[in-house]
């Protein structure tokens, strides 16, 4: 099999999306990518070695070959976003790593993300410049794609074939993933320049240097208009007044969002606490943490929430403001 670069046979020439995605094994990445509705198929296979012809599994296990495993996904863009793909994709990795996924350790296991045209590096360099913010190092590859060769038949939906193969992905949070609500595409952080000019220094502290606003002198720690919660950087949607409850801390509380991919989280060991932050998918935005247990909440989740981190957008007004399709999360909607 000759290698496919973006010329021929990856979709591009029928107004389909054509991104390359190495997660560690490409069996967890291959079942992922397929659960994402708008994804129209998911290949394993072997990308920017060094060889010049396909080689086999056995010599790519080697280290010696430069390839790592790969899947090749073609999507349609009417349907789904590369941000979103992207997003999902970096929600199961371990960015900082270098050669290495879980269990799997070699130069075959290295995470990258490959292109084949310029629209996808200039998506791809954006939404992983928003990933660097989140880690302390970051070791994924960002290249053009140099070469790809579709893996033996056998490793094939390899997953769906054998159900309880090994997986470096949760099946929960494959399902998770499957169930996007809405897409982040939709949802892009403006240019750091122009966040700094939208802002108030408070909204700017808060969302960019992970300040904490004070307790009880916030704008919505006891808002109770119907509504929603939007991130106040990228205008993601991130929880509904029915997801808002009184809670004693002085802060907005929310038993749980609108979806849960919108959220990512990381451990804060600042101020000799060991919390959990959470922080918003499209934006990057310290938006507070999230507490397990709270007898306050009609869930046991508390996701304490700075105001200056919101933008409330009333009932009445979702429509006009684009937010519409979100009335249907909403009691008796």
């Amino acid at each position: 099999m000759q290698a496919q670069n973006h010329i021929k046979g990856t979709g591009q020439e029928t107004g389909l999306g054509t991104v390359y995605l190495a997660g560690g094994c490409f069996w967890g990445i291959e079942k992922l990518m397929k659960s994402i509705p708008g994804v129209i198929s998911a290949t394993s296979g072997y990308a920017n070695g060094e060889a010049d012809t396909k080689p086999s599994y056995e010599s790519v296990c080697t280290g010696r070959t430069g390839h790592r495993e790969t899947v090749r996904v073609i999507y349609d863009p009417q349907r789904v976003s590369l941000d979103a793909i992207l997003f999902a994709f970096f929600s199961v990795i371990d960015s900082t790593q270098k050669n290495r996924q879980g269990n799997d350790i070699g130069t075959q296991y290295q995470t990258g993300i490959y292109y084949s045209d310029e629209p996808s590096r200039l998506t791809i360099e954006r939404i992983a410049d928003v990933e660097k913010e989140r880690c302390v190092e970051f070791n994924v590859e960002i290249a053009p794609l140099k070469c790809f060769f579709e893996a033996e038949e056998y490793h094939q939906n390899y997953l769906g074939k054998n159900p309880s193969g090994y997986c470096h992905i949760s099946p929960q949070k494959i399902d998770m993933i499957s169930r996007m609500m809405f897409d982040p595409g939709d949802y892009k952080r403006p240019a750091k320049e122009t966040v700094k000019d939208m802002l108030t220094v408070m909204q700017f502290d808060v969302t960019r240097h992970s300040a904490t606003e004070p307790p009880f002198r916030n704008e919505y720690w006891n808002n109770a208009e119907r509504g929603i919660y939007v991130d106040i950087v990228s205008g993601e949607p991130l929880f509904t007044s029915d997801d808002k409850y009184h809670s004693s801390c002085g802060w907005p509380s929310f038993a749980s969002g609108i979806d849960e991919n919108a959220f990512s989280y990381r451990e804060d060991n600042s101020h000799f606490l060991t919390r959990t932050e959470v922080r918003s998918r499209a934006g990057n935005s310290h938006l507070g943490h999230i507490f397990q247990n709270d007898p306050e909440s009609p869930s046991g989740v508390r996701y304490c929430i700075n105001s200056a981190a919101l933008r409330f957008v009333p009932y009445e007004k979702m429509d006009a403001e684009g937010y519409g399709d979100f009335k249907k999360f909403f009691k008796g909607a």
